[in-house]
């Protein structure tokens, strides 16, 4: 879901963004409609005609059809002002602050609150008079706020929030061994807590063979950094608005470092890098996989990945096969961790595992010049509509009120994980752009640490997962000092 490319600073237009100090919608503070702000002003005036729209989304919604579905209607829609939005074809991180100002980038983005809000302190984002957007009365203060940033004293919003992400357990109920709820609970026993499910796999591992149970990209820092978070890591300090402030081996951050060392060992080396990510529908669908940990908006590749196995295996019918996997595939919340870190402890005192997070949504690069007709299309976007149509086909929590209402409870379910503090939104600043490798050339180490001749393995005391820690701190700091 997550891998983000570096990106470099302008010299020119830094603009401080201050998201901490933001208040709720309606405050004074945030401008919200075009007035005499005359950075409103290109929003003014009849909608352009016959332009053409160039549209970046995600893989998924390519992948899945969503985005052949969107242009189709809006172009539609707007036929008779010969506005027409089509597939960028571009990389779904693509870096707008270097594509922009070259003249290929998109009109509009669809990112994550980071990606987008990275982009702001060059100019690369239009502020948005909300006002005119439709989906603002439906969206919740915590999905609004991470589009938010400060110029010139006065707070704008710079993104429509789509949905919210973070991470779940995927695993599946037809691979659940008998006796598998022995405390009656109606959970079963290897999810409850992180111990458990790496018992479990393990158990599977040492069957022999290529069947695992849990498996995930651990190189991957969205997903492995909820390991750090759990016991006191963090990104930045101050709400996530601070770079000086590098959180990665605060408190006892050092014992997330060892279970993501503990996983890899019931996993084999593929988890040091990013395979996992890619191969894991087929492998899960195949029965090669019990349970991965990845975010709701690729729900859907498992269920098809998942429906064409059982056609293929038993023969059923398209109908049957979707609806099989439909009950098969199980979104669970993620397990516990052990108050100790240790997750091969057998009576653990528990907690909530903690994760980052983040808002995915639509902005306007500032390099359009169809800005008109392009909030024509955010608007289209992220209407009660194609929020319930991009829901139902690629199995999304919503971040509209109304969306969440009629699509079901796992927007709830994510609201609540982030109101209790259990998911730690990506920062939205430019500084983020650099955690990624240094994070990532631990994940990597830490990931192949089991693999590696017992002399020589690096990670075996919490001394050195701490001091490993530190360097990714280290690194941060010195990328962040290097663009500055």
């Amino acid at each position: 879901m997550t891998k983000h490319l570096k990106m470099r600073l302008l010299a020119t237009g830094m603009i401080a963004i201050g998201l901490a100090g933001c208040s709720g919608r309606g405050s004074d503070s945030v401008v919200s409609s075009g007035g005499n702000d005359a950075v409103f002003d290109k929003f003014d005036g009849d909608i352009e005609q016959n332009v053409t729209l160039h549209i970046l989304e995600n893989d998924t919604a390519k992948s899945l059809g969503y985005l052949d579905e969107l242009l189709s209607d809006f172009n539609a829609a707007y036929a008779d002002k010969g506005i027409k939005a089509v597939d960028a074809n571009i990389d779904q991180y693509t870096d707008l602050a270097q594509d922009g100002p070259a003249g290929y980038g998109p009109d509009l983005i669809y990112q994550a609150n980071d990606m987008i809000m990275k982009n702001v302190a060059g100019h690369h984002i239009l502020p948005l008079p909300t006002e005119k957007i439709e989906a603002e009365s439906e969206l919740p203060e915590e999905a609004a706020k991470a589009f938010r940033g400060t110029i010139n004293g006065n707070t704008y919003t710079f993104g429509v929030p789509v949905n919210i992400q973070a991470p779940f357990l995927f695993y599946r109920k037809d691979m659940l061994p008998e006796g598998c709820d022995k405390n009656g609970n109606g959970v079963p026993d290897m999810i409850e807590s992180w111990n458990n499910l790496y018992s479990y796999s393990q158990a599977i591992k040492a069957q022999g063979g290529t069947k695992r149970g849990y498996m995930k990209a651990l190189y991957d820092v969205y997903f492995s950094s909820g390991f750090l978070f759990s016991y006191g890591g963090y990104v930045f300090g101050d709400n996530g608005t601070d770079p000086n402030d590098i959180g990665f081996n605060k408190g006892e951050a050092y014992k997330g470092a060892r279970e993501i060392r503990q996983l890899a060992s019931a996993m084999d080396k593929t988890c040091s890098d990013t395979s996992i990510n890619t191969t894991c529908y087929s492998k899960l669908a195949q029965g090669e996989f019990f349970a991965t940990m990845t975010t709701p908006d690729v729900k859907n590749n498992f269920i098809n990945e998942m429906a064409n196995q059982y056609e293929t295996t038993e023969g059923l019918s398209k109908n049957d096969a979707l609806q099989k996997a439909e009950d098969n595939l199980v979104i669970a919340d993620l397990p516990k961790l052990p108050s100790s870190g240790d997750l091969t402890e057998d009576s653990p005192t528990l907690i909530d595992m903690k994760t980052m997070g983040g808002i995915n949504g639509y902005a306007i690069s500032s390099y359009t010049k169809a800005p008109k007709a392009c909030l024509a299309f955010l608007n289209f976007a992220t209407s009660y509509d194609m929020i319930m149509k991009r829901s139902q086909m690629m199995g999304i929590a919503p971040c509209r009120d109304d969306a969440v209402k009629e699509a079901g409870g796992l927007s709830g379910r994510l609201f609540s994980r982030l109101t209790k503090g259990d998911i730690y939104l990506m920062p939205s600043i430019t500084q983020v752009a650099q955690i990624w490798t240094p994070a990532e050339t631990l994940n990597k180490d830490l990931a192949m640490d089991p693999y590696r001749p017992a002399s020589e393995q690096k990670y075996t005391t919490d001394a050195a997962l701490q001091k490993g820690l530190d360097k990714v701190v280290s690194d941060i700091a010195a990328a962040i000092s290097t663009l500055q």
